[in-house]
């Protein structure tokens, strides 16, 4: 591997590190993990941070800098179009609101919304609405994917009175931490809209991988 090669593939292992690290690392840490020295791991640090990827809090610790954000924004509509297929044939089969939803900054982010088109009523759920990732199927989703739960989850109001919603995370992408769920005015079978989730979370995680 060129030297060149070897700094790029340096970089992004420590910005993986840092990402799996919600505490933040200290230099040692991060030298540590790479096995390099802490002198490879200032200049890494240089780099990233004049391009706002990384940044030092007040305690030193390393985090991941805004400059990401721009990044995953810019990466969104790609995501959004690469799960349309299986949103829209959720939307149909569950007769409810289907959404595609991505941590952003700590919150879950819709940013995929298919309505079926053959229901009376059904919940209009904006693409950007943001909320706690503990609060909502589609939230609480995303953390059991972190733990490798792949079932799915439902809740009841937790995010607006009335609501019932069903997720199940999407795995296998690597770098992204994502669910697909439905959203209903009524009370939804989760033995059969459950697995109607899954199965569209398993679509869209092969259509993205």
């Amino acid at each position: 591997m060129g030297e060149t090669a070897q700094t790029l593939d340096r970089g992004l292992r420590l910005l993986h590190l840092v990402a799996d690290a919600p505490g933040g690392l200290t230099v040692t840490e991060a030298a540590n993990r790479l096995g390099v020295g802490r002198a490879v791991v200032y200049r890494l640090i240089g780099s990233l941070s004049q391009h706002g990827m990384v940044r030092r809090d007040n305690s030193g610790r390393l985090r991941l800098g805004v400059g990401l954000l721009h990044l995953a924004r810019r990466a969104q509509p790609l995501l959004a179009e690469g799960a349309l297929p299986a949103l829209r044939r959720l939307a149909e089969q569950a007769g409810a609101t289907a959404h595609l939803t991505v941590v952003e900054g700590g919150e879950a982010v819709a940013i995929a919304v298919v309505e079926p088109s053959w229901t009376s009523f059904h919940v209009a759920y904006r693409t950007g609405y943001r909320h706690a990732l503990d609060r909502g199927a589609a939230g609480q989703a995303i953390l059991a994917g972190r733990a490798g739960q792949p079932d799915p989850v439902a809740s009841s109001g937790e995010l607006q009175p009335g609501a019932y919603g069903v997720a199940a995370p999407v795995l296998g992408v690597p770098g992204l931490e994502a669910s697909v769920g439905v959203v209903a005015l009524a009370p939804l079978a989760v033995s059969t809209v459950g697995e109607q989730v899954s199965t569209a979370a398993r679509a869209i995680g092969q259509a993205l991988a």
